[in-house]
Parts: structure tokens; sequence; C-alpha cells
């Protein structure tokens, strides 16, 4: 019997050219020569880093290669269809990354057979020759009830591995850390399928066969059975009977979801679902886990771990808090916490500000920079913020001149828009030194003002002139920024010792400016707020206690 049609130009080479056009559709990648693998292009990036190999059988793109990037995967193996792939590939992508500077290498691995065995003897002969490598093998398989010897299979979860780890790695944390936490993370989760039709390995027949009344729960991603074949209802009932599945008290490898619970869902189509019938799955799911009392943090829905052109779903369940989301979805929980933290900071300087103000200026500076807190707040809880961080500054700078008034938000707006601009198109650590420079240049030079004019300028330069330590690889961003944020501080309170060139402090005269300048000292309070937030959320991920003094509150706000 003749296999089914596929658009290949050989079955023996198709996942070597589905490999390679992936590639050659997107300069972040390249392919190690003589292997079937694929790295990042900026692989220097990751010296310093733990870093991310994953992969397994072709045939379920996007999956691996389509996870490789700066905060997920640093490089993908793939094998024939289905199939495992090489040890000697996955070596030789645990010696690309070491080679290019990793601290350390962890491979992420479905839970199957021949992934667990090729992996593992990579490890081992990566060991030997004395690399540092471990590996997590994901298992969030639900079909089976009983628990297998052979434990869960890895499904479409992995790829919440993926990010997790990537977000990990990507701030710096190290291997035994990111084992731990993510072996963590595992076992709060949770897969099932359901399928309408079986798939076809080129140049195959058929895995299985149903009828046409008939669909398959519990299947897997290599076009295996499932667990239970049942007759044709509406999507409601089946997402009812999938969940169901999924939360069984009975079952070894339930998700305990409770009432309250907060879940990230994944709706995952298995390769040849349409979209309309996608998004009636997504949206009956939702309804479902909604009525369970069951709050959704996030949905993501699409194509993220095919078998082939299976017409077929998975639903992927993870229990998260805070931490855990910020991880998922990176930008916008990680800037919340540091906005949270600058505001609360300039809110609590008011009177100071005030103070410091009354003998230089009209005695407004802390209520001007209380207002803009104020602002950006009801902004906060109004709403999700960008995720890109160009977007992020430029709609603060927007809200600024909106909603702070005077001097002050036409400069900081000044500077957000500028600093904007250079974030589009790269916004790594050595990106943000850059637009630190770009703001600090639109301030001067519309502004009028220099540094030694005694005005937020002191503060900002002092602080610039460190960070651009940034743009060195090997250097650590939080030191950098704790040392810029001290330089701050100390040209903020040197302005007592100033003659005013530039604002409303230089029509006085300088025998009655005995006090720092409140633009400088507002200007450095908001830098060791930006640092305090950003430790926030390291020593989170590591797992560490965070002082009271530094503790805030999280939103999630839900984003479909």
């Amino acid at each position: 019997m003749q296999g089914s049609k596929k658009l290949v130009n050989t079955v023996l080479g198709c996942a070597d050219d589905a490999l390679a056009g992936i590639v050659a559709c997107n300069p972040h990648l390249q392919l190690l020569r003589g292997h079937r693998v694929a790295l990042r292009a900026d692989l220097e990036n990751v010296q310093g880093k733990v870093a991310l190999i994953s992969g397994g059988g072709s045939g379920h793109e996007p999956a691996h290669a389509g996870y490789v990037g700066k905060g997920m995967l640093t490089g993908v193996v793939a094998g024939p269809v289905f199939t495992s792939p090489a040890v000697g590939s996955i070596l030789a992508a645990i010696r690309a990354v070491k080679q290019a500077g990793a601290v350390g290498t962890l491979l992420i691995v479905k839970n199957y057979t021949g992934d667990r065995l090729n992996f593992g003897l990579a490890l081992e002969q990566a060991r030997i020759e004395g690399a540092p490598v471990q590996m997590v093998v994901v298992g969030d398989d639900c079909a089976f009830t009983m628990q297998k010897k052979a434990g869960r299979r890895g499904l479409c979860g992995t790829v919440l591995i993926h990010k997790v780890a990537g977000a990990l790695s990507e701030a710096g944390v190290g291997l035994d850390a990111i084992v731990r936490r993510v072996t963590a993370v595992a076992e709060a989760m949770g897969t099932l399928g359901v399928s309408l039709s079986p798939c076809s390995v080129p140049g195959s027949r058929p895995t299985f066969q149903l009828a046409a009344d008939e669909l398959e729960l519990g299947l897997g991603i290599h076009g295996e059975a499932g667990v239970h074949r049942m007759k044709m209802t509406s999507a409601e009932q089946i997402v009812k009977i999938m969940l169901d599945h999924m939360t069984d008290p009975s079952s070894a490898s339930r998700v305990q979801l409770r009432p309250g619970a907060s879940v990230v869902l994944v709706v995952n189509n298995l390769g040849g679902l349409s979209y309309l019938e996608l998004s009636v799955v997504a949206g009956s799911a939702v309804h479902c886990l909604e009525s369970r009392g069951v709050h959704i943090a996030r949905v993501f829905v699409g194509s993220f771990m095919t078998a082939l052109e299976m017409a077929g779903v998975s639903l992927t369940l993870l229990l998260v808090d805070d931490e855990l989301l910020a991880l998922l979805v990176p930008a916008s929980p990680h800037m919340r916490v540091v906005l949270d933290k600058v505001c609360s900071t300039l809110l609590s300087l008011q009177e100071k500000l005030n103070d410091l103000d009354r003998a230089s200026g009209d005695g407004d500076c802390g209520s001007t920079h209380a207002r803009a807190a104020r602002a950006i707040q009801e902004w906060l809880n109004a709403k999700p913020i960008p995720v890109h961080p160009s977007k992020l500054l430029s709609a603060l700078a927007k809200l600024l001149l909106d909603k702070m008034g005077g001097s002050s938000g036409a400069l900081y707006g000044l500077f957000l828009t500028a600093a904007a601009q250079h974030l589009q198109i790269n916004d790594d650590i050595a990106a943000w030194s850059i637009a630190m420079d770009a703001g600090i240049d639109a301030m001067m030079r519309y502004g009028g003002a220099a540094p030694g004019d005694r005005t937020m300028l002191d503060s900002l330069c002092a602080a610039a002139q460190v960070l651009r330590a940034l743009k060195n690889p090997k250097s650590n961003p939080l030191q950098v920024l704790t040392k810029a944020v001290q330089e701050a501080e100390a040209a903020a309170e040197s302005t007592r010792n100033m003659e005013a060139a530039a604002g409303r402090a230089s029509y006085i005269g300088s025998a009655r400016l005995e006090l720092p300048d409140p633009g400088a000292v507002a200007a450095a309070a908001i830098l060791r707020a930006v640092m305090e937030g950003l430790q926030v959320k390291t020593m989170a991920l590591l797992g560490l206690q965070v002082p009271s003094r530094w503790q805030v509150d999280v939103p999630i706000i839900p984003c479909f």
C-alpha cells in the first residue's frame, strides 16, 4: 500500500532539508557543519552562561529548532523523522557550546527510550572530556492512570521547560540551580492529547486507523495509538473529558488541580487541525477551567509540538505562581516588579524632594515625581504592559509627557523616547548601555544642560559611565549596576557644592544652594529602585529569601 503524499524532495533527506530550510529562513540560526544541529548564530553570547540543548526526532516542528534563540535554547539536535538523534551529533553540539564559553550545559530530553539513551551516552562522553553537563528528562503525559515502568512520555509541556530554563540561563543562574528549578516545574505539569486522524511518516502508511466517527484519546507524538477510543462528540464535551482525565484523583499521572489554583494553559495543534477548530477548543478549555474555579494566568494557542499532519490537539496545564509566570512571560512581570519599586520609592521621597526643591525652586519636585509614580501605578493596574523593551519605554515616555508635567516630564520623555529607539533591533545587556547614552544625549541637546550644571544629568552621566562596562560580555550585570548606582548617588551628593548653570536654580545665588539638587537625588533614587527591583527577581530565581524591604506584590494579568 502506497504511503500518504508528502511535499518532500526525498524520503531519506527530508529531515536534513527541513532543518536546513528553517536555518535558511532565520538569520539568528546556524547549522553545525557535518551534523544535523542548529545553533544560535550569536553563540558568543552564551559565554559565562549555561547552554541549553534539546532535540529529538524530526516531525514535531516547530520543535525543536523553532525554540533556539535568546532566552530559550542554545542549540538543538535533530534525528530522522520520529527517531532519536545520533550520539555523535549531540556530543558535537555540547563541544560547540563549551568552546563558545558556556559554563555548563543542560540537556533537555523528552522521556523516550531512544532519546534518553543517546543523550545520556553523549553526556557521559562529554563528562569524560571535562565538560560540566547535566540532563533533565521531561515526562508530562497524563494518559496512563497507572504508573508505567518507562515513566510518563515527554509531550508539549517540554516547550514550557525550554522557556523556564532559558529565562534562568539568561539571568545568569547556575547549572545546578536550573536543574533543581525545572525539575520541580516538570512535576507540576501535565499534558493530554486527542486526535481525529493518524499521521504517516514519509514513505510509510498511517500509524493507526480511525473510523469516521471515532477519535483517539491519550496518544503520543510519534503516531502511536492512545489509551482510549471513543465516539465523536462536541468540542466542549471532548475538552471536558480531557480535563477530567488529566485531573482524576485516582490517576497516578494527574495534575493536582484545585479550585483557586493558577495555571498556564497550552492548547497545542498536533499538526493538521484547522485554526477554526483550535480556537473552539481553546475557548472551551478556558470556560471549563474557569467554571471549576481555576485562575488562568496565561493561555498559549498554536502549533508548538506537532506530530506531522495529525489532526489533533493536546492540552497542557502547568501550575504557576508569580515567580514561575515571570519566567514564562519574561518582560512584563519582570519589568512590573522594577516599575513597582520605582513608584514606591518616588512616593516615599515626595516630601524630601519637595524640601530640597524649596531651596532652589518652587518646592514641587517631589510632588511632580509622585504624580508620575501614581500615573504609572494606574497604568500598571489597567492593562498588561508592552513586552518588548523599546515599546515599554515609548509607552512610559508618552505617559510621563501626558501626566507628569513640568520640565521634568519633558526631560524624562526625551530620555525614554531616545533610549527606546536604540532598543528596537537589539535589547541585550550591552544595548541598554547604548540606550542610556542616547537618552542622556537627547536631554543635553534639547534641555541645554551638561554634567556639572547641578541637574539630574550629574547623576545620570555618572551612572552611564559605569554602565558602559556592560559592553564586555564577561561583565556581571548586577555588579556593574550596583557600582553605577553608587556613582550616581555620589554625584547627586556632590551637587551641593556646585553652582547651578541650568534650570530655575541657575537664577539663585550659589551661597544659598547648600543642599543637593532634587532632580539629581530623584534620578539616583530611580536607579537604585531599578537595581533593587532586579535584585528581587534574581534572588527569587535562585530561590533565596528576599529582604522584607524589597517585597513587592506582582499582579498576574490574564492575557489571551
